[in-house]
């Protein structure tokens, strides 16, 4: 068995800034401690923290008046800081900051008067954030069928922002679709999609083809793991998203294929390297590290926390 380890791989810098500050705030103020929403979307990161007095919540208001509550990386709506304010809550906002762009540039749309098209998944915790932003002014869209489904005049006033973590070739589909609607039709600036995302997905692009099967570290509500997985799909590879190895369906390997293995932006190093050493006590596997692209992004804690500092 041969081993293709993708690079880069695992925790972006928005999921480090936003596991530091959560370690810091319980260094700082101890537990318990409540996070609104998973602080990362990985099941074995929220559970270690669990284990150590972290209470992640879905409703503000099971947060205790004058309790310290940290918001997810991946961002809250106007409306939840309101609460937390007149509850007295001390507020750490861990949001990334490539996802506080989308918010800014959705409420400068909204000022403008446009209609925003969302690009994004239903339900999603940075989906509810943004739209939160200016909810009067954004229409979420998923594929190319709402695209055609909306109820909007060819000459409508339109914008369109994405979501952070979408599969880039996916996004790319219903961009244009938009863009064939309505050819005046504004979007951002920059991509929204962040760097994490696109540069994990370039990595499986590039590396999928010499592959038999993939594995992608990552949580089932992971957003960009499961992109990853649906990417080596498309390119007809199986691929199996998994927390651990611990996950896999038995006999999924004969023993003599070309394994790639990568994680999503808020997967644990520590898994892909269990995965690789049970590979490699079970198959005699062989490792080889290939780097698509270098990453050298960071971001500073926290206001909150700096000033604590």
């Amino acid at each position: 068995m041969k081993i293709i380890l993708a690079n880069p791989r695992g925790f972006c810098a928005g999921v480090n800034m936003a596991i530091e500050s959560l370690e810091r705030a319980l260094e700082i103020y101890g537990a318990p401690l409540y996070v609104y929403h998973e602080i990362v979307h990985n099941r074995s990161v929220v559970e270690r923290f669990r284990q150590r007095g972290v209470r992640f919540v879905d409703q503000i208001e099971e947060v205790p008046e004058g309790a310290t509550v940290l918001y997810s990386a991946h961002g809250v709506a106007p409306v939840i800081r309101a609460i937390a304010a007149q509850r007295h809550l001390r507020a750490i906002d861990a949001t990334c900051p490539l996802v506080t762009k989308v918010h800014l540039e959705a409420v400068r749309f909204a000022k403008e008067n446009y209609t925003i098209l969302l690009i994004g998944h239903e339900g999603h915790d940075e989906v509810l954030g943004t739209t939160g932003e200016a909810p009067d002014h954004i229409r979420l869209v998923q594929n190319v069928e709402e695209v055609e489904a909306l109820d909007l005049p060819a000459d409508a006033k339109v914008a369109y922002l994405t979501q952070t973590t979408l599969s880039i070739d996916d996004a790319e589909i219903i961009i244009a679709a938009l863009k064939r609607r309505f050819p005046h039709i504004v979007g951002p600036s920059r991509d929204d999609i962040c760097y994490a995302t696109q540069n994990r997905q370039e990595a499986v692009k590039e590396l999928v083809p010499e592959s038999d099967i993939v594995l992608v570290l990552g949580s089932q509500n992971s957003s960009n793991s499961n992109r990853l997985a649906e990417l080596a799909r498309a390119y007809g590879k199986p691929a199996y998203l998994i927390d651990s190895i611990r996950d896999l369906p038995p006999h999924c390997f004969r023993g003599d294929e070309t394994v790639l293995i990568t994680a999503g932006a808020s997967a644990p190093e520590e898994m892909v390297q269990e995965c690789v050493t049970a590979l490699r006590e079970r198959f005699g596997a062989h490792v080889e590290s290939r780097t698509i692209r270098e990453e050298h992004v960071s971001f500073p804690l926290p206001r909150e926390l700096r000033v604590l500092a």
